[in-house]
Parts: structure tokens; C-alpha cells; sequence
């Protein structure tokens, strides 16, 4: 799982842009742009020739400021509303920056599969401090080419095959021990269970990633981590004015980009200790480690795919991306499953069923065991539905001027595919808004993003690399929990909030709070 980038999601309005920043120069830059990019714009109207297609439809907005003022917080309900009077492929201005947003699985995979070579870029503007660390070096934001399917090589091959996955599972197995241990640790008692799920899955990441837990690397590092993530969403949540005005992102008015490269610094420090860490253990004890760390940096020392090499700056940047990009995403997904599920009890009762039959409540579940669980499995496509972790996936931007839906997409817009509209279309899903597993029980549905009727990891060149990480961590995690555990909600409440709140991942608006109660016939299985 991956992130998006766009800067105006949470909360935008004008007087929080003027407040952005003490700087009254701004405001002559401000302007000055504005009416520059406003006659680009209509040089490049009338140089278009009348048999052109027109630009999508979409609501009307002002000078200069496009369609700011009318943004909703929640900015997937907001455009999913707006696709119900423009129709499936529409246009919003947001300052100068001319964004579209696509809602339909035919307009999908136009954009996706059959344009899927024009569109593979993410036009990220490392400048305005778009969330794009090491110079967007990385598998998630780097531009099209022969660096990044170098990358993408590397991490197809050497860290998120089903063969390099199974080389670390141990190690997965250590931490699901552990954070269920943490849970039977409280039992009786109300636990932020969003917030434990959150380290579990940090720390299984990250022990996937160098073989050892942030705790392990010394006292301070998780909270520093964690901190990190919280100013990384901060950041990307805040209007950026070189964002919506990119004549203006070379003065860096608001400091974005001074603040993302602070962020960045703090990083690389967490990642040199690391890697020098596991180079003085080569040098002292030269066995051989099942980690990603150590399949990267021989990578590096292979020359990458032998076309392209591997840099430390790319080893780090590919570091970040799935610790950033895997941990949010699969504990919120994890949240929102158990939160339905408690809502739900037959569903619960049902997926704990499956596992008592398959695993026993004599024994803990094994990862080997999640095969063998398609209920639980429908459970989580069916979470994935409904509350997929990035609702308009990353932003897509065309390397060259197109057609789409039978309308022109100039180069450089961004395209915002909301895969949380179509996963709730009446016309594709039967009562959408219902939390029901069993629509995925013996259906042709999965991950591989080749139904646009059900893409929650995205399609095409940039679909998610991470989709077999994702879903081990998920399902293993889930299922140990699930089995591990009965949830009861805290005295006074009937029912868990499962409404949503939009941001750098999507999350749960109230996080979700349970008590544990444990299941198994022995208490040495919470060891």
C-alpha cells in the first residue's frame, strides 16, 4: 500500500491560505502568477483548434481561486457528490492547477489500462513539497522510466515476491506473538486498539524490513518514527500555495518544502544508523540475513538490474515507502475490518467459526493457515470496498495531451480516479453501503486491478507493489486477533463508528476503542 500527495485535502478555505504564511510579500507574487498563468491559459484556449474536444465539465469557479472555496474536508464524498451532476469525468480548478476526477470503471480503465503509458507518471512537484522525499526517488513518485522500473524490478524481485515473503516470515510471526501478547496483557480493559494496531504493524514492517523492531534500534527511535508520520500527514493535509499556484513554488512561501526536507533529514538519520548497523554486523559476522535490507544492499553492490544501478539514495527512499506506505494503510484497514465486523455480529461469529474449524482453539494461528480462510478473505476484499486506504489512489498526470471519455486532458492536470465512488456505484454493487463479506465468497474478484469494477490497490504500471505484503500482514494480523480474542464494546455503547476521515490515508473519524477478552483453552498461547 502507497500514498497519495495532494496538498489541499483537509481543510481548505481562504483565510487559512492567507494564513499560511507572515510574509506579505507573497501576496505579489500571489497575484502577479495568477494573472500570468489566467492568460497562458486563454493563449492556449484559442490557440487549440475549434474541432478540438472540449475540457471535462464542472462546476464553475472563481478567478484566481478556481474552485478553493466550495471544497468539502472530505474531499472523496465531496467529488463523488459533484460526479452525480457532471457526470463520470469532470474538472475542478483548484488555484491554477487543473485537476480531473474520474468515477466510472470504463472512464478507470482508459486512464489505467488502455492510456495506461500516457498517464504512468505522478507529476509530483518535489519543489511546492509535495510528499515526495530523497527528490521523489522512489518507487511511489518517481517519474516513468528506466529509474523507476529499475526500482520496481528490484522490489518485484528481491523484497515483495511470494519467495522473498516467505523468507521473512518468521519474522512476521515474532510480532504477531508479540502485539497479541500486548492485547491479552489488557484483557478487561478498554484499549485504543487503532493505535495498538498501528505499532504492531510498524513493527512488523519494519522487521521485515532489517530485522529488528524500532525498539530494537535503540529508545526513542519508534516515537521519533511515529512523530515523523504524523508531521509527513500534517504537512501533506495543509493548502500549499506553490502547490495550487506552481509559479509560486520557487519562493517556498509557506516553507513546505524547507519543512519536508527537515522531515527528510530526520529520516536519513533513522536509515544511516540502520545501514551502518548492518554493515559493521557483515563485517563482524558475514552470515547470511533474511531481511529486505540485506537483499537491497546486495542489490546495490549487483548494480541494480544491470541496466540502471542502485543507489544508497534509492535503497532509502524505497526504505521510507514501505514503512510509510505499509503502515497507516494496513492497520487502518485492520481497524476498519473489526469495527464493521462488532457491528455486525453474525459477520464476526462467522469469520471466528472458520478459524476455530481450520485452526483449532487448542493452537495459534500460523500464517500458513490464511490460504485456507475464505470467509475471512471475503472479509477483508469486503473492507477494502468500503473504506479503500487511498479513495482517489495516488494522482495520476499525463505526459502528454489526450482524450478521455471523449473530452481533452491537457498535459500536466492531475487525474484523481475515485475507486471509492465506483466501489459504491447501486449500479455494480448490491446495496453498496451495506458491510457484507458474503458478496465476495466464490466471485471473481480480486487484487490484480483488471475488474475496474473492484480496484482498491489501483491498475496498471503503478498499481501497488506492496499487494502481497499488504495482504499477509492484514489477513495474519486479523485472523491472530480475531482467534486470539473476543471484543466487546466499552459500557455505554452499542454500536462502533465506522465513518470515515479523509486525509494522506484515509482513517477512521472515531478510533476504535474494544476490550479484549481471551479465547483460547491455554493462556501459555499468549506467550
Amino acid at each position: 500500500m502507497t500514498l497519495p500527495c495532494p496538498q489541499f485535502m483537509e481543510s481548505i478555505s481562504l483565510s487559512s491560505l492567507w494564513s499560511e504564511t507572515k510574509n506579505p510579500d507573497w501576496v505579489v507574487f500571489f497575484t502577479l502568477s495568477s494573472i500570468l498563468a489566467a492568460i497562458l491559459y486563454a493563449w492556449s484556449c484559442m490557440k487549440r483548434s475549434k474541432n478540438s474536444p472540449p475540457l471535462p465539465p464542472g462546476p464553475r469557479g472563481l478567478p484566481l481561486l478556481g474552485n478553493l472555496l466550495s471544497l468539502d474536508p472530505q474531499f472523496h464524498s465531496y467529488c463523488a457528490a459533484l460526479a452525480k451532476t457532471y457526470g463520470p469525468i469532470y474538472k475542478l480548478r483548484l488555484g491554477t492547477r487543473l485537476c480531473v476526477v474520474i468515477a466510472s470503471p470504463s472512464l478507470a480503465r482508459e486512464v489505467l489500462k488502455d492510456q495506461d503509458a500516457t498517464f504512468a507518471n505522478r507529476g509530483v512537484n518535489v519543489a511546492a513539497g509535495d510528499v515526495a522525499l530523497y527528490g521523489g526517488a522512489d518507487i511511489v513518485y518517481a517519474p516513468y522510466g528506466p529509474e523507476w522500473r529499475m526500482m520496481r524490478k528490484v522490489c518485484a524481485l528481491k523484497m515483495l515476491s511470494n519467495t522473498a515473503l516467505d523468507s521473512v516470515q518468521e519474522l512476521r510471526h515474532k510480532q504477531v506473538r508479540k502485539a497479541v501478547s500486548y492485547f491479552y496483557s489488557r484483557v478487561g480493559s478498554p484499549v485504543d486498539v487503532g493505535e495498538q494496531l498501528f505499532v504492531a504493524i510498524l513493527n512488523l514492517t519494519t522487521n521485515m524490513l532489517w530485522g529488528g523492531t524500532m525498539e530494537e534500534e535503540g529508545a526513542g527511535v519508534l516515537p521519533e518514527f511515529r512523530e515523523l508520520m504524523r508531521d509527513i500527514a500534517e504537512l501533506a493535509g495543509k493548502p500549499n500555495i506553490s502547490e495550487l499556484y506552481p509559479g509560486l513554488a520557487r519562493f517556498d512561501l509557506q516553507g513546505a518544502a524547507k519543512q519536508m526536507k527537515a522531515i527528510e533529514l530526520r529520516f536519513d538519520r533513522i536509515f544511516e544508523k540502520v545501514i551502518e548497523q548492518r554493515l559493521r554486523m557483515q563485517k563482524q559476522s558475514p552470515k547470511e540475513r533474511n531481511d529486505f535490507l540485506t537483499f537491497l544492499l546486495r542489490s546495490i553492490d549487483e548494480g541494480g538490474d544491470g541496466k540502471t544501478p542502485l543507489t544508497m539514495t534509492h535503497l532509502k527512499a524505497m526504505l521510507l515507502d514501505m514503512v510509510v506506505g505499509s503502515t497507516d494503510t494496513s492497520s487502518t484497514t485492520v481497524e476498519f475490518a473489526m469495527a464493521q465486523m462488532m457491528n455486525k455480529p453474525e459477520v464476526l461469529q462467522k469469520a471466528q467459526k472458520e478459524l476455530e474449524v481450520v485452526v483449532g482453539k487448542d493452537t495459534i494461528v500460523q500464517e500458513s493457515h490464511i490460504h485456507q480462510l475464505p470467509y475471512l478473505d471475503a472479509v477483508m476484499k469486503e473492507t477494502l470496498r468500503l473504506h479503500p486506504a487511498l479513495p482517489l489512489l495516488i494522482p495520476h498526470c499525463p505526459s502528454e495531451t489526450c482524450t478521455v471519455g471523449g473530452y481533452t486532458i491537457p498535459k500536466g492536470a492531475r487525474i484523481f480516479v475515485n475507486v471509492w465512488d465506483i466501489h459504491r456505484d447501486p449500479s455494480i454493487w448490491k446495496n453498496p453501503l451495506e458491510f457484507n463479506p458474503e458478496r465476495f465468497l466464490n466471485c471473481k474478484y480480486d487484487y490484480t486491478g483488471s475488474d475496474f469494477n473492484y480496484f482498491p490497490f489501483g491498475s496498471g504500471r503503478r498499481i501497488c507493489p506492496g499487494i502481497a505484503t499488504a495482504e499477509r500482514l492484514v489477513m495474519y494480523l486479523l485472523a491472530s486477533l480475531l482467534h486470539s480474542f473476543d471484543w466487546k464494546l466499552p459500557p455505554g455503547e452499542t454500536e462502533l463508528d465506522v465513518s470515515e476521515k479523509f486525509g494522506l490515508v484515509m482513517k477512521k473519524k472515531v478510533p476504535m476503542v474494544a476490550i479484549p477478552t481471551p479465547r483460547l483453552l491455554d493462556s501459555e498461547l499468549y506467550q
